[in-house]
């Protein structure tokens, strides 16, 4: 299992970590910051699902007008991880 920690951009939390098992299954996803029942309710919803099938539910979703949301940036994070571990 490979451990990741993600810096976001223009969003509250400041950072993500994750880990992504050799069946690229999300586990131990937390968010540093941010809006924490939203934030824990998403770690608790992605545990051992499909890397890839989360990043493209999260994908493009925005928070306020921003052009992205702490889900949007968990999904670059994923996208991320998963090339580094290709």
């Amino acid at each position: 299992m490979q451990s990741f920690a993600y810096t976001p951009q223009r969003v509250c939390s400041k950072q993500i970590r994750f880990d992504i098992d050799e069946q690229q299954k999300l586990h131990n996803v937390k968010f540093v910051g941010g809006c924490p029942g939203n934030l824990v309710a998403i770690g608790k919803l992605v545990e051992g699902k499909d890397a890839r099938e989360i990043a493209d539910i999260l994908r493009g979703n925005d928070c306020g007008g921003r052009g992205t949301s702490c889900g949007d940036q968990f999904a670059i994070a994923i996208d991320a991880a998963l090339k580094q571990s290709a």
